[in-house]
């Protein structure tokens, strides 16, 4: 079964943000959008980058009114480390989640059992705590939060345009689609 349109399950972790140790939950992440990025584990070689990218557009997140949390199987505490010693890292203004239970890995189906480390997943959030996109993918292929960002504005145009859709590669701004019986055929 498809995690897509269903509700973030209750949880409750522990989260390096800005300098202090801070409780991320189910609850706590309602009332905005959310984009759930997990990551494998803090202090290897391809997360840095990819949380490298995402503070660097994350005043982008924040002006749509969403924000970024950091995911991997890690405590709260390596992620404190990890911030201070990485400069990639460093740079992130989001919280950093700790899932060393591993609730949340496999809460969102991105767990490796005979690991015990995260796939890289991407999860969309609505404000209602409603997965509206998700991508997953193996370890070795880092992302592009560009894509994320797009995905997060159309899931936002969508839910304030109900009957439209965005087309392939649609962009903020960009024409929509109103699907209905003439376009059959048409595109």
């Amino acid at each position: 079964m498809s995690l897509i349109n269903t509700q973030v399950q209750p949880f409750k972790a522990q989260a390096f943000h800005n300098g202090k140790f801070v409780e991320v939950s189910d609850t706590s992440i309602k009332g905005k959008w959310a984009v759930v990025i997990f990551m494998p584990a803090a202090f290897t070689f391809n997360c840095p980058t990819e949380v490298e990218d995402a503070a660097e557009h994350y005043a982008e997140f924040q002006k749509a009114n969403a924000e970024v949390y950091i995911v991997t199987t890690d405590t709260h505490f390596s992620h404190k480390v990890w911030h201070e010693t990485s400069p990639a890292v460093g740079k992130a203004k989001f919280p950093l989640v700790g899932d060393p239970t591993h609730q949340l890995t496999r809460a969102f189906d991105v767990h490796i059992e005979e690991e015990g480390l995260a796939l890289r997943g991407t999860f969309v959030i609505n404000p209602e705590g409603v997965i509206k996109t998700l991508e997953i993918h193996s370890n070795e292929i880092a992302r592009d939060v560009k894509e994320t960002l797009r995905k997060l504005k159309a899931a936002q145009f969508t839910a304030a345009n109900p009957g439209q859709v965005c087309p392939a590669k649609w962009q903020e701004g960009a024409k929509t689609l109103t699907p209905s019986l003439d376009l059959v055929g048409k595109i």
